[in-house]
């Protein structure tokens, strides 16, 4: 297929403007990435700093709570091993027959 020369004066041009666009969009995309890493640096910078001012309120917390709370603990796993221990299964029995 060979191309005329009024072709030619439309199609070089064109070639040039697609490439730039190409750039164009290729900057744009690099751009876009460079600012989410830029975000979810900040966020998890923000986090960090959060949890370090929650870790300071948390121990003083604890030191106010934190034996009321073990006592509750200790509590509920003795209610909860007691129900197991009375609870038995509705249809298995407790005696194994070894006699064949």
């Amino acid at each position: 297929m060979s191309l005329k020369g009024i072709e030619l004066q439309i199609a070089i041009p064109k070639t040039f403007d697609a490439g730039k666009m190409a750039e164009q969009k290729q900057q744009q995309s690099q751009l876009n990435q460079e600012q989410a890493q830029l975000q979810t640096e900040k966020e998890t910078l923000k986090n960090r700093e959060s949890v370090r001012h929650s870790e300071k309120y948390a121990k003083a917390d604890k030191d106010a709570k934190g034996k009321n709370q073990e006592h509750d603990r200790t509590d509920k796993e003795q209610q909860h091993n007691e129900e197991e221990k009375k609870t038995t299964h509705p249809y298995k029995g407790s005696f194994v027959d070894f006699t064949g």
